[in-house]
């Protein structure tokens, strides 16, 4: 008694090696500068099928940026920072309240075959009913429908779309979560993201992920946005966010929306572009699949 142990100089410190500040190579490939062949597939895509539109609807957290989003596309394919979806600065709550189709305008002023469904958020109390979401991937649901988050849509109302077209079905389910609140997602927000993602996987709608106000997690990013795929602290909430939804890494794409600027910058381009190549991919995908799959039933 009274004999102290000795102990080992390595005893309670950590074994795993100290996070470098960047990875040496970028986990993801980038052609950073030269973005004209991804602006020019996205401007020019067509589905196969003639009358084909490729629907995208945007859903997440309140105030994850949706409709930024949703302007920062238009504003790249434009040429110039472009407003159309009404986006809110000011409030932590959901500012689109109803069900709102966009028409993306290229440089000439013909439409793209593609368009943008915007919806009220998620939210713990208050927001989109997931019931809601639901009915909307199957075109359920009418354009400028307010939605209830105290009651789902009945069949019995007008906005209820008894027999919903190819064109008013959901192609891709986009999830649009920001990164700074990615840590305070309640259980309740993520269940119904995960709940809502297993529906689209039923009915074959493809699913892509997008981070967005990464300038606000990796303070690097504000003065040099090409470190975005080298940063360690950024691929970890990337990595948290996959796990915990069941979205492959694959799938999500971190992005910078417009926000303050007055003039279009390449490498905010250069990720939104990056994002909506692979959505436009995996929406043609699904029109062929489920068109495919009508022929042959």
């Amino acid at each position: 008694m009274g004999h102290s142990q000795s102990k080992s100089p390595d005893m309670g410190r950590s074994q795993s090696k100290p996070e470098p500040p960047v990875f040496e190579k970028p986990w993801r490939r980038i052609e950073w500068g030269k973005i004209s062949e991804d602006l020019e597939f996205v401007r020019n895509y067509k589905p196969e099928f003639e009358g084909q539109k490729l629907r995208i609807l945007l859903h997440g957290p309140e105030a994850a940026g949706k409709s930024s989003f949703i302007n920062s596309v238009q504003s790249v394919l434009k040429g110039r920072i472009y407003s159309q979806a009404l986006a809110d600065n000011c409030s932590c709550s959901s500012f689109t309240k109803e069900y709102t189709t966009y028409k993306i305008v290229r440089e000439d002023r013909s439409f793209c075959p593609f368009v943008f469904c915007d919806i009220m958020g998620l939210s713990e109390r208050g927001g989109v009913l997931e019931e809601d979401i639901k009915l909307a991937l199957k075109g359920h649901v009418k354009e400028g429908y307010k939605f209830n988050p105290a009651s789902q849509l009945p069949e019995s109302h007008e906005s209820y779309q008894k027999n919903p077209t190819p064109n008013d079905t959901v192609h891709v389910l986009v999830c649009i979560i920001p990164a700074d609140n990615l840590d305070l997602m309640s259980d309740e927000v993520v269940g119904k993201i995960r709940r809502i993602r297993e529906d689209a996987r039923d009915h074959y709608i493809s699913q892509i992920a997008i981070l967005t106000k990464i300038d606000q997690v990796c303070p690097e990013l504000k003065e040099d946005l090409k470190k975005v795929y080298i940063l360690p602290h950024l691929k970890r909430k990337i990595e948290k966010f996959s796990a915990t939804v069941g979205i492959p890494m694959s799938n999500i794409f971190p992005v910078k929306n417009y926000h303050e600027e007055i003039d279009l910058d390449d490498d905010i381009n250069a990720l939104i572009l990056s994002a909506m190549k692979h959505i436009i991919n995996s929406g043609d995908d699904c029109i062929n699949f489920h068109h495919n799959r009508f022929e042959s039933s």
